[in-house]
C-alpha cells in the first residue's frame, strides 16, 4: 500500500500548525521535512526547531526528516531529540555509509539513503538490508517545484526488483515533480512512499480534501 507524505518546504508557514493538522485529517500519515544546509545543495531551508515544532502539532505523525546536507552524522543527535522518525542521509556525501547507518539505528531513527538521480541504485547494494527505506530523487535536489525527470520510474522498478529478490522489507520513497497525471502511475511501479509538496499545499482551502483524494488514489497500490 503507498502512503503519502506531504512535505512542507511547500507549507504556508505562517498557517504550520492549521495546514499540518488539515493533512493529518485528510489522512496524511507521514510528514516530510527538507532540511538544507547551502552547501551539498545551493538553497538553505530550516533545522531542528522546525522538526520540533512539528512533532508538537501532530504528537502521533511520522517525522520522515531528509538532510541534504554536508558531514550528515553531525546532525543526527539534534534531529533524534527534535522529534523525526526515518532520517535520511545523501550517499554522494559520506564515503561510509555503514558508520552513519549504525550511528542512525543506534540513536533509535528509521535508517534510509538518499540518490541523487544520477547515482545508480548499485551504489546501495551492499547496505540495502540495513535499511528501513531508500529515497529516490526524481528532481535534482535543492529547490520545490521542479518537473518529474523522465525515466526515474526505471529506477523505482529497479530497486523494487532488488528489493524483492532479497526478500527485504524495505521502503521506496520517491520525491519530486509529483503531479496529479503522475502520481498513479509512480505507485503502480513500486514507490511505496510518495513526497507531495505544490501539489499538496498549493490550494490552501482543499489541503484536507487533496490528501484523502491523493491518498485514496495511491492507496491500492
Amino acid at each position: 500500500m503507498a502512503r503519502l507524505a506531504p512535505s512542507i518546504l511547500s507549507c504556508d508557514f505562517s498557517r504550520l500548525k492549521e495546514q499540518l493538522q488539515a493533512a493529518q485529517r485528510g489522512g496524511a500519515e507521514i510528514i516530510h521535512l527538507d532540511v538544507m544546509d547551502g552547501h551539498f545543495v545551493p538553497n538553505m531551508t530550516f533545522g531542528p526547531l522546525i522538526v520540533e515544532a512539528v512533532r508538537k502539532i501532530l504528537p502521533d505523525g511520522l517525522l520522515d526528516v531528509h538532510l541534504m546536507v554536508e558531514e550528515p552524522a553531525k546532525y543526527i543527535n539534534d534531529f533524534t531529540a527534535a522529534g523525526a522518525d526515518f532520517l535520511s542521509f545523501h550517499a554522494e556525501t559520506v564515503p561510509d555509509f555503514d558508520r552513519v547507518i549504525n550511528l542512525l539505528r543506534s540513536s533509535g531513527l528509521r535508517p534510509a539513503v538518499a540518490l541523487c538521480p544520477g547515482t545508480p541504485v548499485s551504489a546501495i547494494e551492499n547496505v540495502l538490508h540495513k535499511l528501513d527505506m531508500v529515497l529516490l530523487m526524481t528532481v535534482n535536489p535543492g529547490f520545490g517545484g521542479q518537473r518529474f525527470i523522465p525515466g526515474m520510474e526505471r529506477k523505482i522498478s529497479e530497486l523494487k526488483k532488488s528489493i524483492q529478490q532479497r526478500g527485504l522489507s524495505v521502503e521506496i520513497e520517491i520525491d519530486g515533480g509529483i503531479q496529479q497525471n503522475n502520481i498513479e502511475f509512480l505507485a503502480s511501479r513500486g514507490a511505496t512512499i510518495i513526497v507531495a509538496g505544490s501539489l499538496v499545499f498549493s490550494d490552501h482551502d482543499r489541503i484536507e480534501a487533496t490528501v484523502r483524494s491523493l491518498t485514496e488514489r495511491i492507496r491500492p497500490f
